[in-house]
C-alpha cells in the first residue's frame, strides 16, 4: 500500500515491542498468587498465562477503541509523536521491571502518549475529559473495588471451610486456583492486548492507511495478542516475587478470592472500554485477601512503594515520552534515530543491570530477600 512508509513499520514493530514487555511485566497479576501458593508449577504458570493472553486478545476491542481514538486527537498525532510516546512506555516498563515494581504498563503507555502529543502538538492534541472519565477515575476506583471484593470474599471462603480438614481445604482451592487464575489470564489478554492494536490502529490512522474511526484490523489483533502471549510466557519473575510474596503471605483460600476478584473487575472494565490498570486491580485484591485472612501480616512498606509508583506512572513515562517528542519533531530523522538508539542503550543496560540479581523460575518463591528490589540471591541460569 502507498500509505505505508518505513516510519510506519518502525512505529508497529516498537508498539509490538511495548507489548512484549506488557506481557512479562504484567504475568505477576495472573499467575504469582498461584506461584506462591504452589498451585501451578512456575513455568506452566506462564505457558497457561500466555496461551490465555493470546485467546483473550481476541474477545473485545472496546478498549483499542478508546486508546485509537479517544485519548488524543488522532488528526493531530503523527507517527513520530507515537514512536516517542512508545519510547516512554517501554523504558518506564523496563525501570520498574528491573525494581520488581509492579506498576501499571496500562498508565505507561497513557502517559507516554499524552506527553509525546503535548509535546509535539500541544494541549488540544489530548482529550482530558476522556483521560479523566476512562483512565483517572477507573484508576482509583478499581483498585478498591477489587480490594474490597477479595477481602469479602476470602473471609467467606474461610467461613465456609472452616470446620473441614485442612489439607482438604488446601488441596480443593489450589484447584479453583487453577481456573481462577486462568481466568486473569483470559481477562488479562482482552484488556492489555486491546491497548496496543489501539496503538498500532491509530499509527494506521495517522499514516492514512485506515480511515478516522477505525477497528483494528484482524492482522493487528493477531500480532498484538501473539507478542503479549510471547512476553507473558518468559515471565517477569521479578515483578511475580514482589506479588506473590512481597506484599502477603498468601494463602489457597486467599489466592482463589484474589484472582476471582481481579478477573471479575478487569472483564467488567474491558466491555466498558476502559483502559484499566490491570497490576492495580491485581495488587488491591491481593492486599484485600490479605485483609481478610485473621493474622495475616500485609506489608504496608511495600504496598507504599507501589502505590507511589503507580501515581508517577503515567507523568514519569509523559516526561519520557514528552523529551523524546521534542527531539523527533524538531531533528526529523536524526532525532527519531537519536531517540532509537539512546532508547536501545539504556534497554540494554537495565537488562545487564538485571543480571547481577537474577529472579528466575527457579528461585521467584525463596522466601528470603522479598522487597521491592531483590537482593541478589542464588539463581541458575
Amino acid at each position: 500500500m502507498a500509505h505505508i512508509t518505513f516510519l510506519l513499520v518502525v512505529v508497529i514493530i516498537t508498539a509490538l515491542a511495548f507489548d512484549f514487555t506488557n506481557g512479562f511485566h504484567d504475568t505477576a497479576n495472573a499467575m504469582a498468587t498461584s506461584i506462591a501458593t504452589g498451585a501451578l508449577r512456575p513455568r506452566v504458570a506462564v505457558l497457561v498465562s500466555a496461551v490465555l493472553n493470546v485467546v483473550g486478545a481476541f474477545l473485545s476491542t472496546a478498549v483499542a477503541k478508546t486508546i485509537s481514538g479517544g485519548i488524543v486527537n488522532d488528526g493531530l498525532i503523527t507517527l513520530g509523536m507515537i514512536f516517542a510516546g512508545l519510547v516512554g512506555a517501554i523504558l518506564w516498563n523496563l525501570l520498574t521491571w528491573l525494581l520488581g515494581l509492579p506498576s501499571s504498563s496500562s498508565h505507561a503507555l497513557i502517559g507516554g502518549l499524552i506527553g509525546a502529543a503535548w509535546v509535539g502538538a500541544g494541549l488540544r492534541a489530548v482529550d482530558f475529559y476522556e483521560v479523566l472519565e476512562k483512565i483517572i477515575i477507573p484508576a482509583f476506583a478499581a483498585p478498591l473495588v477489587a480490594g474490597l471484593a477479595a477481602l469479602l470474599a476470602t473471609r467467606l471462603a474461610y467461613r465456609l471451610s472452616g470446620r473441614a480438614d485442612e489439607e482438604s481445604v488446601t488441596r480443593g482451592f489450589r484447584f479453583g486456583q487453577i481456573g481462577s487464575a486462568s481466568l486473569v489470564s483470559l481477562a488479562h489478554g482482552t484488556n492489555d492486548a486491546q491497548k496496543t492494536m489501539g496503538v498500532i490502529t491509530l499509527s494506521l490512522i495517522s499514516a492514512g492507511a485506515l480511515p478516522t474511526g477505525s477497528g483494528p484490523p484482524t492482522w493487528v489483533v493477531l500480532t498484538a495478542g501473539l507478542a503479549i502471549g510471547l512476553g507473558t510466557y518468559l515471565g517477569g519473575w521479578r515483578i511475580i516475587r514482589t506479588l506473590g510474596r512481597g506484599l502477603t503471605d498468601i494463602r489457597s483460600p486467599q489466592g482463589f478470592a484474589a484472582e476471582t476478584a481481579s478477573a471479575t473487575v478487569i472483564l467488567t472494565s474491558a466491555h466498558l472500554g476502559f483502559a484499566l490498570s490491570t497490576t492495580q486491580v491485581c495488587s488491591g485484591s491481593i492486599i484485600g485477601a490479605g485483609l481478610g485472612r485473621r493474622r495475616a501480616q500485609v506489608r504496608w512498606s511495600t504496598a507504599g512503594r507501589m502505590a507511589v509508583a503507580w501515581l508517577i506512572t503515567l507523568p514519569a513515562a509523559g516526561l519520557i515520552g514528552g523529551a523524546a517528542s521534542a527531539v523527533v519533531v524538531h531533528g526529523g530523522t536524526a532525532g527519531t534515530v537519536a531517540v532509537a538508539v539512546v532508547a536501545v542503550a539504556a534497554a540494554s543496560l537495565i537488562y545487564l543491570l538485571s543480571r547481577r540479581s537474577p529472579v528466575t523460575a527457579d528461585n521467584v518463591n525463596d522466601a528470603r530477600n522479598v522487597t521491592v528490589n531483590p537482593q541478589p540471591a542464588p539463581a541458575s541460569n
